[in-house]
Protein backbone atom coordinates (compact mmCIF):
# COMPACT_ATOMS: atom_id res chain seq x y z
CA UNK A 1 0.00 0.00 0.00
CA UNK A 2 1.39 3.42 -0.93
CA UNK A 3 1.99 5.96 1.82
CA UNK A 4 -0.49 8.43 0.34
CA UNK A 5 -3.18 5.75 0.14
CA UNK A 6 -2.39 4.71 3.70
CA UNK A 7 -2.66 8.27 5.00
CA UNK A 8 -6.11 8.52 3.44
CA UNK A 9 -7.52 5.61 5.45
CA UNK A 10 -9.96 6.74 8.12
CA UNK A 11 -8.84 5.68 11.57
CA UNK A 12 -11.10 4.19 14.20
CA UNK A 13 -11.91 6.06 17.37
CA UNK A 14 -9.37 4.86 19.93
CA UNK A 15 -9.33 4.87 23.69
CA UNK A 16 -7.75 8.26 24.41
CA UNK A 17 -8.33 11.31 22.21
CA UNK A 18 -5.31 13.12 20.90
CA UNK A 19 -4.21 16.11 22.90
CA UNK A 20 -6.25 19.27 22.31
CA UNK A 21 -3.09 21.36 22.53
CA UNK A 22 -2.65 21.87 18.79
CA UNK A 23 -5.12 24.40 17.52
CA UNK A 24 -6.78 24.82 14.14
CA UNK A 25 -5.77 27.41 11.59
CA UNK A 26 -7.49 30.69 12.23
CA UNK A 27 -10.92 30.87 10.64
CA UNK A 28 -11.83 34.14 9.02
CA UNK A 29 -14.74 34.69 11.39
CA UNK A 30 -12.79 33.88 14.58
CA UNK A 31 -11.11 37.03 15.81
CA UNK A 32 -9.71 35.64 19.05
CA UNK A 33 -7.37 33.06 17.56
CA UNK A 34 -3.87 34.29 16.74
CA UNK A 35 -2.47 33.72 13.27
CA UNK A 36 -0.93 30.29 12.75
CA UNK A 37 -3.04 28.67 15.45
CA UNK A 38 -3.83 25.04 14.59
CA UNK A 39 -5.25 21.89 16.12
CA UNK A 40 -4.35 18.52 14.72
CA UNK A 41 -6.83 16.59 16.81
CA UNK A 42 -8.76 16.55 20.06
CA UNK A 43 -11.41 18.87 21.41
CA UNK A 44 -11.04 22.52 20.34
CA UNK A 45 -13.88 23.58 22.63
CA UNK A 46 -11.60 22.94 25.61
CA UNK A 47 -9.10 25.58 24.47
CA UNK A 48 -9.24 29.36 24.71
CA UNK A 49 -6.37 30.84 22.66
CA UNK A 50 -4.76 34.17 23.46
CA UNK A 51 -2.43 36.49 21.60
CA UNK A 52 0.16 36.57 24.39
CA UNK A 53 1.92 33.23 23.90
CA UNK A 54 -0.38 31.47 26.37
CA UNK A 55 -2.87 28.63 25.89
CA UNK A 56 -5.83 28.41 28.26
CA UNK A 57 -7.11 24.86 28.62
CA UNK A 58 -10.42 24.19 30.34
CA UNK A 59 -10.14 22.08 33.52
CA UNK A 60 -12.66 20.61 35.95
CA UNK A 61 -11.64 22.79 38.88
CA UNK A 62 -8.86 23.77 41.25
CA UNK A 63 -8.15 20.14 42.18
CA UNK A 64 -7.90 18.98 38.56
CA UNK A 65 -5.33 16.22 37.94
CA UNK A 66 -3.52 18.31 35.35
CA UNK A 67 -3.11 21.21 37.77
CA UNK A 68 -1.73 18.79 40.37
CA UNK A 69 0.72 17.42 37.81
CA UNK A 70 2.08 20.78 36.65
CA UNK A 71 2.46 22.08 40.20
CA UNK A 72 4.61 19.08 41.12
CA UNK A 73 6.58 19.14 37.87
CA UNK A 74 7.45 22.79 38.47
CA UNK A 75 9.28 21.70 41.62
CA UNK A 76 11.76 19.72 39.51
CA UNK A 77 13.80 22.13 37.33
CA UNK A 78 14.97 19.47 34.86
CA UNK A 79 11.50 17.93 34.48
CA UNK A 80 9.91 21.35 34.01
CA UNK A 81 12.04 21.85 30.88
CA UNK A 82 10.43 18.95 28.98
CA UNK A 83 6.82 20.15 29.43
CA UNK A 84 5.05 23.42 28.53
CA UNK A 85 5.67 26.26 30.96
CA UNK A 86 2.92 26.51 33.58
CA UNK A 87 1.55 29.95 34.44
CA UNK A 88 -1.25 29.10 36.87
CA UNK A 89 -5.07 29.05 36.83
CA UNK A 90 -7.59 31.58 35.57
CA UNK A 91 -11.32 31.70 36.28
CA UNK A 92 -13.52 33.12 33.52
CA UNK A 93 -17.31 33.06 33.36
CA UNK A 94 -17.47 30.53 36.22
CA UNK A 95 -15.10 28.17 34.42
CA UNK A 96 -11.52 27.32 35.34
CA UNK A 97 -8.61 27.24 32.89
CA UNK A 98 -5.01 26.20 33.26
CA UNK A 99 -2.59 28.60 31.56
CA UNK A 100 0.24 26.97 29.63
CA UNK A 101 2.93 27.99 27.18
CA UNK A 102 1.75 28.22 23.57
CA UNK A 103 4.23 25.81 21.99
CA UNK A 104 3.63 27.16 18.48
CA UNK A 105 4.54 30.74 19.38
CA UNK A 106 7.53 31.95 17.39
CA UNK A 107 7.37 29.24 14.74
CA UNK A 108 6.65 30.13 11.11
CA UNK A 109 4.49 27.68 9.12
CA UNK A 110 5.88 24.73 11.11
CA UNK A 111 5.70 21.00 10.64
CA UNK A 112 3.91 19.47 13.64
CA UNK A 113 3.49 15.91 14.91
CA UNK A 114 1.32 14.60 17.78
CA UNK A 115 2.40 11.20 19.20
CA UNK A 116 0.24 9.52 21.85
CA UNK A 117 2.46 7.73 24.35
CA UNK A 118 1.93 4.49 26.23
CA UNK A 119 0.84 0.94 25.52
CA UNK A 120 -2.26 1.57 27.64
CA UNK A 121 -4.11 4.85 27.09
CA UNK A 122 -7.07 4.24 29.39
CA UNK A 123 -7.30 4.35 33.19
CA UNK A 124 -7.86 1.13 35.08
CA UNK A 125 -10.90 2.76 36.67
CA UNK A 126 -12.44 3.12 33.22
CA UNK A 127 -12.52 -0.66 32.71
CA UNK A 128 -13.23 -1.95 36.23
CA UNK A 129 -16.83 -2.93 35.44
CA UNK A 130 -16.95 -6.58 34.35
CA UNK A 131 -20.48 -6.33 32.96
CA UNK A 132 -20.94 -7.90 29.52
CA UNK A 133 -22.07 -5.29 27.01
CA UNK A 134 -23.83 -6.17 23.74
CA UNK A 135 -23.19 -2.66 22.37
CA UNK A 136 -19.40 -3.11 22.59
CA UNK A 137 -19.67 -6.51 20.93
CA UNK A 138 -21.50 -4.87 18.04
CA UNK A 139 -18.80 -2.21 17.77
CA UNK A 140 -16.10 -4.87 17.72
CA UNK A 141 -17.66 -6.99 14.96
CA UNK A 142 -18.32 -3.85 12.91
CA UNK A 143 -14.54 -3.44 12.79
CA UNK A 144 -13.49 -7.09 12.68
CA UNK A 145 -16.09 -9.86 12.65
CA UNK A 146 -13.41 -12.41 13.47
CA UNK A 147 -12.07 -10.63 16.55
CA UNK A 148 -14.47 -12.06 19.20
CA UNK A 149 -13.75 -15.47 20.66
CA UNK A 150 -16.23 -18.32 20.28
CA UNK A 151 -17.51 -17.62 23.80
CA UNK A 152 -17.94 -13.93 23.00
CA UNK A 153 -19.82 -14.77 19.81
CA UNK A 154 -22.09 -17.04 21.79
CA UNK A 155 -22.72 -14.37 24.47
CA UNK A 156 -22.90 -11.63 21.84
CA UNK A 157 -21.39 -9.32 24.45
CA UNK A 158 -17.94 -8.31 25.77
CA UNK A 159 -16.58 -6.34 28.70
CA UNK A 160 -15.33 -2.79 28.36
CA UNK A 161 -11.79 -3.96 29.18
CA UNK A 162 -11.93 -6.42 26.30
CA UNK A 163 -13.13 -3.71 23.95
CA UNK A 164 -10.53 -1.17 25.07
CA UNK A 165 -7.64 -3.61 24.67
CA UNK A 166 -9.03 -4.60 21.27
CA UNK A 167 -8.99 -0.98 20.17
CA UNK A 168 -5.44 -0.50 21.40
CA UNK A 169 -4.36 -3.50 19.31
CA UNK A 170 -5.56 -1.76 16.14
CA UNK A 171 -2.80 0.84 16.44
CA UNK A 172 0.89 0.69 17.34
CA UNK A 173 0.05 1.56 20.97
CA UNK A 174 -0.09 -2.09 21.97
CA UNK A 175 2.92 -3.28 19.97
CA UNK A 176 5.24 -0.28 20.34
CA UNK A 177 3.97 1.83 23.21
CA UNK A 178 3.18 4.86 21.03
CA UNK A 179 1.04 5.83 18.09
CA UNK A 180 1.24 8.73 15.68
CA UNK A 181 -2.06 10.57 16.09
CA UNK A 182 -1.69 13.27 13.49
CA UNK A 183 0.79 15.46 11.66
CA UNK A 184 0.91 18.64 9.65
CA UNK A 185 3.40 19.35 6.88
CA UNK A 186 4.39 22.82 5.80
CA UNK A 187 1.82 24.48 3.59
CA UNK A 188 -0.56 21.54 3.81
CA UNK A 189 -3.69 20.74 5.84
CA UNK A 190 -3.28 18.42 8.84
CA UNK A 191 -3.39 14.66 8.33
CA UNK A 192 -5.47 13.42 11.25
CA UNK A 193 -6.30 9.81 10.45
CA UNK A 194 -3.10 8.07 11.47
CA UNK A 195 -4.25 5.94 14.40
CA UNK A 196 -3.99 2.78 12.29
CA UNK A 197 -0.37 3.51 11.36
CA UNK A 198 0.88 0.33 12.99
CA UNK A 199 3.71 -1.51 11.28
CA UNK A 200 7.37 -0.52 11.58
CA UNK A 201 7.51 0.33 7.88
CA UNK A 202 4.37 2.47 8.00
CA UNK A 203 5.75 4.36 10.99
CA UNK A 204 9.16 4.85 9.34
CA UNK A 205 7.59 6.14 6.11
CA UNK A 206 5.39 8.56 8.04
CA UNK A 207 8.36 9.90 10.01
CA UNK A 208 10.38 10.19 6.80
CA UNK A 209 7.68 12.28 5.18
CA UNK A 210 7.43 14.45 8.29
CA UNK A 211 11.20 15.10 8.50
CA UNK A 212 11.74 15.59 4.75
CA UNK A 213 15.38 14.42 4.81
CA UNK A 214 16.42 17.34 7.05
CA UNK A 215 19.47 15.83 8.73
CA UNK A 216 19.95 18.69 11.18
CA UNK A 217 16.33 18.42 12.36
CA UNK A 218 16.60 14.63 12.68
CA UNK A 219 19.77 14.93 14.75
CA UNK A 220 18.30 17.59 17.04
CA UNK A 221 15.07 15.63 17.55
CA UNK A 222 16.96 12.50 18.52
CA UNK A 223 19.06 14.51 20.97
CA UNK A 224 15.98 16.00 22.59
CA UNK A 225 14.02 12.74 22.73
CA UNK A 226 16.94 10.98 24.43
CA UNK A 227 17.27 13.85 26.89
CA UNK A 228 13.55 13.67 27.64
CA UNK A 229 13.81 9.94 28.29
CA UNK A 230 16.72 10.46 30.69
CA UNK A 231 14.83 13.18 32.58
CA UNK A 232 11.77 10.93 32.95
CA UNK A 233 13.93 8.05 34.18
CA UNK A 234 15.47 10.28 36.86
CA UNK A 235 12.34 12.22 37.86
CA UNK A 236 10.69 11.73 41.25
CA UNK A 237 7.41 12.92 39.76
CA UNK A 238 7.33 10.21 37.10
CA UNK A 239 8.40 7.58 39.65
CA UNK A 240 5.31 8.40 41.71
CA UNK A 241 2.72 8.78 38.93
CA UNK A 242 0.85 6.80 36.31
CA UNK A 243 0.96 8.73 33.01
CA UNK A 244 -2.05 7.94 30.81
CA UNK A 245 -2.82 9.58 27.46
CA UNK A 246 0.08 12.03 27.38
CA UNK A 247 1.58 13.02 24.03
CA UNK A 248 4.94 14.01 22.65
CA UNK A 249 4.53 17.21 20.67
CA UNK A 250 7.13 17.87 17.96
CA UNK A 251 7.33 21.10 15.99
CA UNK A 252 9.99 22.54 13.69
CA UNK A 253 10.48 25.19 11.04
CA UNK A 254 13.53 26.53 9.20
CA UNK A 255 15.05 27.95 12.35
CA UNK A 256 13.82 26.09 15.42
CA UNK A 257 13.02 22.63 16.78
CA UNK A 258 10.80 21.92 19.78
CA UNK A 259 9.89 18.71 21.62
CA UNK A 260 7.63 18.57 24.69
CA UNK A 261 5.61 16.07 26.69
CA UNK A 262 2.08 17.39 27.05
CA UNK A 263 -1.40 16.57 28.36
CA UNK A 264 -1.56 15.28 31.94
CA UNK A 265 -5.34 15.16 32.30
CA UNK A 266 -5.21 11.42 33.07
CA UNK A 267 -2.10 11.55 35.25
CA UNK A 268 -2.71 9.80 38.58
CA UNK A 269 -0.60 9.58 41.74
CA UNK A 270 0.30 6.00 42.64
CA UNK A 271 -0.56 4.39 45.97
CA UNK A 272 2.47 4.33 48.33
CA UNK A 273 2.97 0.57 47.93
CA UNK A 274 2.91 0.63 44.10
CA UNK A 275 6.06 1.11 42.03
CA UNK A 276 6.23 1.35 38.24
CA UNK A 277 9.13 1.43 35.77
CA UNK A 278 6.98 2.61 32.81
CA UNK A 279 8.35 -0.28 30.71
CA UNK A 280 6.88 -3.47 32.15
CA UNK A 281 3.80 -5.09 30.65
CA UNK A 282 0.47 -4.02 32.12
CA UNK A 283 -1.63 -6.40 34.16
CA UNK A 284 -4.72 -5.09 35.97
CA UNK A 285 -3.61 -3.53 39.22
CA UNK A 286 0.09 -2.96 38.52
CA UNK A 287 -0.55 0.51 37.01
CA UNK A 288 2.12 0.14 34.32
CA UNK A 289 1.31 2.17 31.20
CA UNK A 290 4.40 1.77 28.99
CA UNK A 291 5.48 5.43 28.75
CA UNK A 292 9.21 4.68 28.67
CA UNK A 293 8.73 1.57 26.56
CA UNK A 294 7.05 3.84 24.04
CA UNK A 295 9.92 6.31 24.22
CA UNK A 296 12.43 3.51 23.60
CA UNK A 297 10.51 2.40 20.52
CA UNK A 298 9.95 5.96 19.28
CA UNK A 299 13.65 6.78 19.54
CA UNK A 300 14.44 3.53 17.73
CA UNK A 301 12.06 4.53 14.92
CA UNK A 302 13.65 7.97 14.56
CA UNK A 303 17.12 6.37 14.60
CA UNK A 304 16.06 4.05 11.80
CA UNK A 305 14.94 7.00 9.69
CA UNK A 306 18.17 8.87 10.48
CA UNK A 307 20.18 5.84 9.33
CA UNK A 308 18.12 5.54 6.15
CA UNK A 309 18.72 9.14 5.24
CA UNK A 310 22.43 8.69 5.84
CA UNK A 311 22.60 5.76 3.43
CA UNK A 312 22.27 5.76 -0.33
CA UNK A 313 18.54 5.16 -0.04
CA UNK A 314 16.64 8.30 -0.91
CA UNK A 315 14.35 9.80 1.69
CA UNK A 316 10.89 11.17 1.11
CA UNK A 317 10.84 14.91 0.65
CA UNK A 318 8.07 17.41 1.18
Amino acid sequence: MSLLKFLAINALELSAPATPHLLQHQQAHTQQKPQGWMQLSGHPESIVPTSTGIVRKRISGLEDSEVHAYRLICQEPQTAQIVPAYFGIQEMQSQHFIELQDLLAGFRDPCVMDIKMGSRTFLESEVSNAKLRPDLYQKMIAVDAGAPTAAEHEARAITKLRYMTFRESLSSSHSKGFRIEALRLRGRPPVKDLKTCRSSEQIAQTIEQFLAARRSVQKELLKRLKHMRLVIEQSSFFARHEIIGSSIFIVYDDDRVGVWLIDFAKCRELPPQVRVDHRSAWTPGNREEGLLRGMDELIRSFEEVYARCGSHRSCLKI
